[in-house]
């Protein structure tokens, strides 16, 4: 058999596939389609000369930015959703999001590679600048139902197209306005916290009968805890990289960070604990 032959496919291939399969007339690369020359060149260095850690730390916050924006992806659609009545998907879109937090989590490992020493050696390039500007992770707060319309007030540099995405996620429906819908949808009367306590104290008691509403109450939970995890983990990673000392965006720095680890977005399903 010649090499010509060998180079050419099986006639039912081209039959079923054509000629040009797999590339579609080569109108797509792997480059072009992920847009890697754009992404790759917007990790811009402050420091000068360079400090090493800069990219590092670039890199970093701009990959949590790509999460956010697949966190609140998944989020909305899972709200939205449950505001329809449905308990299955709603589920698997947490359960996703929960597997995401949990790399964001991890993700705090590699800004721990960075010495106190080598962030000092750029550090004074950020102010203004702060993870607190961060209008993605105001937006999943929001949407997970922890609403601080005082965030836009205190915070004087979201643009245009930021303050009004933010004062949408103050308007619309929370993660926990969705599950009170699929709670109504099921029968139970929510008008009340009371009412409430009431209708997960049965649902925890029957999860033959209810399963699926305990389910989608127990992944609220884990994206709840994974969310609390996560500003524990960001509370160390601060106090080893700058102490005591004040944040970038003019904040009490650790300070701050700390004082919101007790935040929870569903404080109803934490205190069923309790009545169980």
């Amino acid at each position: 058999m010649t090499s010509h032959d060998e180079a050419q496919p099986p006639p039912h291939a081209i039959e079923e596939f054509g000629p040009h399969f797999g590339e579609q007339g080569g109108l797509l690369t792997y480059g072009s389609y992920l847009r890697v020359a754009e992404i790759l060149n917007q990790q811009v260095l402050e420091s000068d000369p360079p400090a090493h850690d800069e990219l590092l730390f670039i890199t970093i916050h701009q990959v949590y930015e790509l999460w956010f924006k697949q966190l609140l992806h998944e989020l909305t659609d899972a709200r939205d959703l449950m505001l329809a009545g449905e308990a299955y998907r709603p589920r698997v879109r947490l359960k996703r999001c929960q597997v995401i937090q949990r790399v964001l989590v991890h993700q705090v490992d590699i800004i721990d590679t960075m010495t106190p020493q080598d962030f000092v050696a750029f550090r004074n390039k950020l102010a203004p600048a702060s993870g607190f500007q961060s209008a993605q992770f105001r937006e999943i707060e929001f949407l997970s139902g922890l609403k601080d319309p005082t965030y836009l007030r205190r915070f004087k540099g979201l643009s245009e197209l930021e303050q009004g995405r933010l004062n949408r996620r103050l308007e619309e429906p929370s993660l926990w306005d969705g599950f009170l819908a699929v709670l109504a949808n099921a029968g139970f009367p929510v008008a009340d916290e009371e009412e409430r306590a009431a209708a997960l104290l049965t649902i925890a008691a029957d999860r033959a009968h209810y399963g699926q509403l305990w389910d989608l109450a127990e992944a609220l939970v884990d994206h709840d805890q994974c969310a609390a995890l996560w500003r524990s983990r960001h509370v160390l990673m601060a106090e080893r990289q700058i102490g005591t000392k004040m944040g970038t965006g003019g904040s009490v720095g650790s300070d701050y960070l700390r004082s919101r680890t007790p935040i929870r977005f569903y404080p109803e399903l934490w205190s069923l604990r309790s009545r169980m």
